[in-house]
């Protein structure tokens, strides 16, 4: 990400695709940008690694629990959506939610205004599942703090005008798609490296190229696609065995016996 300062900053800076363990941050301040899956993760692993955290989360966010009644929480979204509709799904997780894991707002964790599947099924991005980091934030041991303004030599400062002297920085804002880079072809993905048509048919291009993921709804949705390739992908076989058939007709020999 393009921030204010950074270049400047002078300290360690990595992205969390590359962060590995947090044994080589042992008590040191370190600041995560980013609030995503990733973000937590990483300052969870800091935090269990004795470093001491800050984690950005500078828009809001869905922390759901990773289970709920001993099921994977997603898994029982789309049981639940199989009869109900999306807004009531979305109501329930969220009740089920705030029972497991209570207020989380009061933590510095904002929840969006629109529920988490509905804003993973509109806008692609994903629900935190919690993985321990909740607890550490509710304890203190990871700091959340609003956006940043700027960087300066050794130390960072907030939107809120706080300033905070750290030793490393660990950029978890995402990934873009690479797909442009390898791929010579302008009709089915866009510069963005994502399919031009939007949900749900952004699954098939010419010449047998497809893309399975690329409409950023998780596994239900890479699931969708790849049922439909492969539906699309037996049709296509289907017609070119009948084409071949009609091309090289077979016939029957009739062998008598004198």
């Amino acid at each position: 990400p393009n921030i204010e300062g950074l270049k400047e900053f002078g300290g360690e800076v990595i992205h969390a695709c590359d962060y590995k363990t947090g044994e080589k941050f042992i008590g040191k301040k370190v600041l995560v940008v980013g609030c995503g899956n990733s973000g937590m993760e990483v300052s969870l692993d800091l935090c269990n690694h004795n470093a001491q955290p800050s984690m950005v989360c500078r828009s809001s966010v869905h922390v759901l629990p990773r289970e709920i009644f001993g099921k994977s929480t997603f898994e029982l979204a789309m049981f639940m959506m199989k009869w109900l509709p999306l807004w009531l799904v979305d109501k329930i997780v969220l009740i089920l939610t705030w029972f497991i894991l209570g207020n989380i707002e009061k933590f510095g964790l904002k929840r969006p205004s629109i529920g988490p599947l509905e804003l993973k099924n509109t806008q692609g991005k994903t629900p935190v599942l919690d993985t321990g980091a909740l607890e550490k934030i509710k304890s203190r041991k990871i700091n959340v703090v609003p956006g940043i303004k700027k960087f300066s030599c050794g130390t960072v400062e907030l939107v809120n005008g706080e300033k905070l002297e750290i030793d490393s920085v660990v950029l978890a804002t995402g990934y873009c798609s690479n797909v442009p880079y390898w791929l010579q072809e302008s009709e089915f993905f866009s510069n963005n490296g994502f399919p031009k048509a939007p949900f749900p048919n952004s699954w098939k291009g010419k010449s047998g190229l497809y893309a399975v993921g690329f409409s950023r709804r998780g596994l239900a949705g890479a699931s969708a696609d790849a049922i439909k390739i492969a539906q699309d992908i037996g049709k296509v076989y289907k017609q070119d065995l009948k084409q071949k058939k009609q091309k090289f007709p077979t016939h029957r020999g009739c062998i008598s016996t004198f």
